[in-house]
């Protein structure tokens, strides 16, 4: 059931990197990434309060601090992702995003003890393969290195709040519900404060306008949703959670073929399938 819930996730993820994608054709990355996240917040919490047996405001308010550490992460990791994905081909960072599979599986090994098998290693072999070879090709050699940089501290800093899902839903009373309810209230607040610091201006009649904001906002929440209730199950390993969700390469790929007529989608998808290759390997 699990794997369902996290193939769910990633073919929702795909999906919303495109709906980012277009959303910022329309308004500036920043008023994208405020307005999303104060409508998944709003819809995080409608559903946290009526769908739950247990609210919000019964959470166990001492674990609200990892809470707010799994928000600040986040709320780096998508200032940095939303920016490269407004400068980079979709379906190049759909690939590159891949990385957080190294990352993660490095992260799980060291503090959740979860141990790298054969198949997991030979697996994770193939994805570094894939990685290695869509960068040889025009997309890759065209994208600067800032915007990468981009890529690899977002994937860095997900891959940290993966681990931190997985302790969270997994070793505390925790509902996916208060999860959301709460690491949405956080990050809207981080974003408010930023936008203040930086006296950055929101064009809200052009926002209302933006219904890729709302699809965006859908996805993540009922995406998000799955993926929590996932991370409950005792044999859910953050490493082959994180493989699976890759599944969403597929979707940016042929999406930024269709959307934003992108070159070079066959080798995109050679390489994607290298990597898919590696992550089959590894959930056997």
């Amino acid at each position: 059931m699990w794997i369902a819930l996290v193939a769910a996730y990633g073919v929702f993820k795909g999906i919303r990197d495109i709906a980012k994608k277009k959303a910022m054709q329309l308004n500036s990355a920043m008023e994208v990434l405020f307005c999303y996240t104060l409508l998944s917040f709003i819809m995080s919490a409608a559903l946290s309060f009526t769908a739950d047996s247990a609210t919000p405001l019964e959470t166990d308010f001492s674990k609200l601090w990892i809470v707010a550490v799994k928000s600040s992460i986040i709320f780096v990791a998508w200032i940095c992702s939303f920016k490269a994905i407004n400068k980079l081909p979709i379906g190049f960072y759909g690939i590159m995003d891949m990385s957080r599979v190294v990352i993660a599986a490095v992260l799980s090994v060291v503090f959740l003890n979860e141990r790298p098998t054969v198949y997991k290693t030979a697996g994770m072999a193939l994805v570094l393969i894939g990685l290695l070879l869509v960068n040889f090709r025009r997309d890759g050699k065209k994208a600067g290195a800032a915007s990468l940089a981009l890529v690899l501290i977002s994937c860095l800093m997900n891959a940290v709040s993966e681990i931190l899902d997985k302790y969270l839903m997994g070793s505390t009373d925790m509902t996916s519900g208060q999860l959301q309810f709460w690491y949405m209230l956080f990050l809207v607040v981080l974003y408010f404060g930023y936008l203040l610091v930086s006296r950055t201006k929101i064009d809200w009649r052009n926002l209302f306008k933006n219904y890729w904001l709302i699809i965006m906002s859908v996805l993540f929440v009922f995406g998000d949703k799955a993926l929590f209730e996932a991370c409950k199950y005792e044999n859910s390993s953050v490493i082959t959670m994180t493989l699976i969700k890759q599944c969403s390469v597929l979707i940016t790929i042929i999406g930024g073929r269709l959307m934003f007529k992108e070159k070079n989608t066959a080798y995109k998808l050679f390489c994607a399938a290298v990597i898919i290759a590696g992550i089959v390997i590894s959930v056997l």
